[in-house]
């Protein structure tokens, strides 16, 4: 069995694994790149991946990062089954019509810029139509129960906990008498999360792929979380501001509206303070999660029993036009606002950080991941502006984070899924993570259990075989992002100069604060390591 790394390796996005074995090739998720522009390139990396030539894709999941370049991977030829469970199905549908909508949108857009300067034009990623030839390749399959995509490979799906429908994906499969049995953990979820059931165990495996976007932390309780919630809508309300909150619309913006049910009825959220969900995807979204309550974990089916469906609040706002969208910060006072992207990096939460990232009564906060490079990221390490629509917005309203609405497993509760695993020992393949993560929980993992762990690069080669030495093939040229200083000096030359006219007036001016000096020339170095972080 050959296991070919196509993302989500030492990076958190792309997630695509190609597999061959028996004469068969297939792919487990197949995820659009996101983060900086050097990691974005890959999504057009389409000959990589040799579409016609895959038998069966199998999806963990319908989040962007594990499910976004199918539509792609349609255009060049693929026309084979798509598997994944019924929730996952439904989602698909709705966010790569989406997705593909954007991937358009942005091309029209820069190709406006283009025409104007005689500059060659781009062509969207993918396209709407192809979104829609994908739609009806999603097969469903469901959980614990066994099926062969193809003769003498054996696939089980089994509950993930991480968003309505997703799973881990158990491959077994059978060659000259052996049997090699992987486990790819897709995106792991929390014990005692809130919508969907806690994740299955795994019961054993000869090499386990282990997602590991936070191996290196714990998150905080549900409790804590409703705690930090409450207090920065309490901030916000009482200076008569909005709380903003960039939300993925899968999963995420569901949960915050749970949340904000559970305040509601402890009263800590204002009668009079409305909440806008903005964001047509989400909205589309939460219908899907109506559609599906058998997937609900059994608190929230009992609220429903009861008569209160978390996903109910009298004062929610569903805000499907552009219209509705910029009526909400038309409008003076405070409101709730949950708007896609999760990392702020497209959409309509764009316009609303616009409108308030620059007020010192307004408050954003983050509830998910950011990646490298993404305005979300940059926020959260300290910028004091960022330019949106090509304009320098100051940052001046309070910044909360709250990572216990994360869906991802944290440290502790990868090593309990881990260590919950029978016929030791295993190899473990860490994905979905950055690096410099992989390597302290990868320490962690060997040093606990003593199983060998293995970090992927980009494009590497495996192949696996029980008993046998892992040994990577991979090209370090194609397999890390590189930096183009060319580009880096042309674009920061401005922040260069900024920082030699400094150093010549203190030159000029001996008696100048020389902490002061040290925070403006701290603020210019932070402003060149962003541009770096956006290669």
């Amino acid at each position: 069995m050959k296991i070919t790394f196509m993302g989500a390796a030492r990076t958190v996005s792309g997630s695509c694994y190609i597999i061959e074995c028996g004469g068969k090739r297939f792919a487990i998720d197949c995820g659009l790149h996101q983060g900086n522009p050097e990691i974005e390139k890959r999504n057009w990396n389409f000959d990589e991946y040799d579409a016609k030539n895959l038998e069966f894709i199998l999806v963990t999941h319908a989040h962007i990062d594990h499910s976004g370049l199918l539509p792609a991977l349609v255009s060049k030829g693929y026309k084979n089954p798509i598997y994944c469970t019924a929730p996952t199905r439904d989602l698909m549908e709705i966010m790569l019509l989406d997705s593909a909508h954007i991937q358009e949108m942005e091309a029209e857009w820069a190709n406006r810029k283009r025409q104007r300067t005689g500059v060659q034009l781009v062509r969207s990623l993918y396209s709407i139509s192809d979104a829609e030839n994908t739609v009806p390749l999603l097969a469903t399959v469901d959980y614990d129960k066994v099926f062969e995509p193809a003769p003498g490979i054996k696939i089980t799906y089994k509950n993930a906990g991480h968003i309505l429908g997703s799973a881990f994906i158990e491959v077994e499969y059978v060659e000259e008498g052996k049997t090699t049995r992987a486990v790819f953990s897709g995106d792991l979820g929390r014990p005692e999360q809130l919508i969907v059931e806690d994740p299955d165990d795994v019961e054993h495996a000869d090499y386990i792929f282990l997602e590991s976007t936070y191996g290196n932390r714990n998150h905080p309780g549900e409790e804590r979380s409703l705690e930090e919630l409450a207090a920065a809508i309490s901030y916000s309300y009482a200076r008569g501001e909005k709380v903003v909150i960039p939300a993925f619309a899968v999963e995420r913006s569901q949960q915050i509206i749970y949340s904000l049910f559970l305040l509601k009825k402890q009263g800590k959220l204002p009668d009079d303070m409305p909440v806008y969900l903005d964001s047509p995807l989400a909205i589309r979204a939460t219908e899907i999660f109506r559609k599906h309550p058998e997937f609900y974990d059994e608190k929230m089916q009992e609220l429903i029993r009861n008569g209160d469906h978390p996903l109910d609040l009298p004062n929610l706002h569903f805000t499907e036009s552009r219209e509705q969208s910029q009526a909400i910060n038309e409008t003076k006072g405070s409101a709730i606002v949950i708007s896609a992207s999760g990392m702020a990096n497209a959409g309509r939460i764009k316009h609303h950080l616009r409108h308030n990232l620059w007020k010192a009564g307004a408050s954003v906060i983050f509830v998910g991941w950011q990646g490298v490079g993404t305005p979300g990221r940059k926020i959260l390490n300290g910028a004091k502006k960022i330019r949106i629509f090509g304009e320098e917005v100051a940052i001046n309203a309070k910044i909360f984070t709250i990572n216990g609405f994360s869906g991802h497993a944290g440290q502790d509760e990868l090593m309990d899924w881990l260590g919950s695993m029978q016929g030791k020992p295993v190899k473990v393949i860490l994905v979905h993570g950055e690096a410099e993560v992989q390597k302290e929980f990868g320490d962690l993992i060997t040093d606990r259990f003593g199983f060998e762990v293995h970090i992927p690069e980009y494009m590497e080669e495996l192949e696996l075989e029980p008993g046998v030495e892992l040994q990577p093939v991979v090209d370090m040229a194609v397999a890390r992002p590189h930096v183009d200083w060319e580009f880096l000096l042309r674009d920061s030359e401005n922040l260069y100069e900024e920082l030699r006219k400094r150093i010549k007036d203190v030159e000029n001016r001996p008696w100048v604060d020389q902490a002061d000096l040290r925070d403006k020339l701290l603020d210019i170095n932070r402003n060149i390591v962003e541009l770096v972080s956006e290669m």
